[in-house]
């Protein structure tokens, strides 16, 4: 179920906005609409859909239009055009009450300058938005002490802004958008202005967080590695235009334009490619039933050494080399019961190509995807998973 809905968004700066229309229809640059009317295409015609429970991350380098467009999300900024559907309502024609009623009880964000009173304690930083409401002072005091312990502060109630990290004030910052307990957390560029080991440890924390919470978070960053580790989806953002909408693998694998492409060339595809993508359909296959000469006929028509093995539900069995079914039809065996080598290296289709790497270096079989039942979804060899990290199709 959609959450939130852009629908055919623009912003345009500018005195009059209006003549940057034709112009953008007849497919003129920014640079050139800039240039002849003195306006600023800041989003041009942005569509997309956020599910609920979703981390949907929107990526660009500076001047691509993503915090503009995260700011019109909650009408910190002006949309000059479109719609912008919060649980099916457009809150561009929501009058002041009722956006502050959206702003106050379904949509919470969080900036990359932490934005914290420097003259009020961490917990009375995160009651904050809770105050503004006219909580009752207790149940607000018990809201945002739960925060702060869901972010790992418990213990700094009392302390001030000055005399915590930068990591800290952006936990509490965190804990002030969380007390509010919204449906949307927005988050424009949040561990930006973090050192690299702290910004891996917010990661990480965001990640957990969002385990236990099953927000719906639309994340703003510059940083490619972040937009892949965090993303359940990412849109690719260039001169207000979004470009390109996919999961990491989609991004990777499958670009949309030579920007896409250039965009990430130098990513570790190794932490981001998963089994399902390099994964063969398994269609060397030989029931239980079957015995060593059919299992040779199958390994010789798809000029494998090896084959596996399954039930008639598909659950993997074990596999059986060529060199095993030779002996057992001079032996006349009729069965593969003596020969199924059921100590196979498996996967599951959501694991990184980093992970398989060690089963393929250890082992001298084809890497068995399976499902959670066992059920064999594809195979996976050597050349692929290099494949897999190069960027070539297999």
């Amino acid at each position: 179920m959609s959450v939130v809905e852009v629908k055919d968004v623009y912003k345009i700066f500018g005195n009059k906005p209006k003549k940057a229309f034709p112009l953008l229809e007849k497919g003129m640059s920014k640079e050139e609409i800039l240039k002849t009317t003195g306006n600023t295409v800041g989003i041009n015609d942005a569509s997309f859909s956020v599910e609920k429970d979703e981390f949907f991350v929107i990526m660009g380098l500076s001047g691509s239009g993503k915090s503009t467009l995260i700011r019109c999300l909650n009408r910190l900024i002006e949309p000059t055009q479109g719609e912008i559907l919060i649980d099916g309502q457009d809150i561009v024609k929501a009058d002041k009450d009722k956006l502050r009623e959206i702003r106050r009880k379904k949509i919470s964000m969080v900036f990359q300058n932490f934005g914290l009173f420097p003259h009020r304690n961490i917990l009375s930083n995160v009651e904050y938005g809770l105050e503004v409401q006219d909580v009752e002072k207790e149940k607000r005091k018990a809201k945002a002490i739960e925060a702060i312990e869901l972010v790992g502060l418990k213990g700094y109630e009392e302390s001030m802004p000055d005399e915590l990290s930068g990591g800290m004030k952006q936990r509490v910052g965190l804990a002030r958008a969380l007390a509010n307990d919204p449906d949307i957390l927005l988050m424009d560029e949040a561990f930006s202005a973090l050192d690299p080991l702290i910004k891996k440890e917010m990661q990480d924390e965001l990640l957990a967080l969002q385990a236990k919470m099953h927000k719906t978070i639309i994340f703003i960053t510059h940083d490619l590695d972040e937009a892949l580790k965090l993303g359940d989806r990412i849109a690719v953002m260039k001169d207000g235009v979004i470009v390109q909408i996919g999961t990491s693998e989609d991004i990777l694998t499958n670009p949309a334009n030579d920007y896409v492409k250039e965009f990430v060339q130098d990513v570790d595809r190794s932490r981001v490619v998963t089994a399902e993508a390099i994964m063969r359909n398994p269609e060397a296959l030989v029931s239980s039933k079957d015995g060593p000469r059919a299992a040779v006929r199958k390994m010789k028509e798809n000029e494998f050494s090896s084959v596996y093995v399954t039930d008639k539900n598909k659950k993997l069995q074990g596999i059986v080399t060529i060199g095993d079914a030779i002996k057992a039809i001079e032996k006349e065996e009729k069965s593969l019961d003596n020969i199924l080598i059921k100590e196979v290296p498996k996967a599951s289709p959501d694991q990184q190509i980093i992970d398989l790497l060690p089963m393929a270096k250890s082992s001298d079989y084809p890497i068995a995807v399976v499902d959670g039942e066992n059920v064999l979804l594809g195979i996976i060899v050597r050349a692929s998973i290099i494949l897999g990290i190069v960027g070539e199709e297999s």
